[in-house]
């Protein structure tokens, strides 16, 4: 049974930093594009980075960009999103997903909230 738990989300100060863990089972990370994606309150869902299976080419949403980082323990079958310098736009619930986009993804998380706040 493939299974994708969320954890690491919560409170945190603008100019904070919070690592995202989503720990996969039922499948290997190291073999399938996984996703991160989020839902700000009222809003639809946006996609936020991607790692490729394999040699693990990663991309971000120029809302994040240099700002955080998608990465896998391939060892622990789990993914990370190391978010830096977070900002007052980026609260919301983030998912990873087993896929590549917003939507349409085989499997998610159940999501875990991040808030931004002073």
């Amino acid at each position: 049974e493939v299974q994708l738990v969320e954890s690491g989300g919560g409170l945190v100060q603008p100019g904070g930093s919070l690592r995202l863990s989503c720990a996969a089972s039922g499948f290997t990370l190291f073999n399938n594009y996984m996703t991160w994606v989020r839902q700000a309150p009222g809003k639809g869902l946006e996609w936020v980075s991607l790692i490729e299976s394999g040699g693990g080419t990663t991309s971000y949403a120029d809302s994040v960009k240099g700002r955080f980082t998608i990465s896998r323990d391939n060892s622990k079958n789990t993914l990370y999103l190391e978010m830096n310098s977070l900002k007052s736009e980026d609260p919301a619930v983030y998912y990873c997903a087993k896929g590549v986009g917003a939507a349409g993804n085989d499997y998610w998380g159940q999501g875990t909230q991040v808030t931004v706040s002073s």
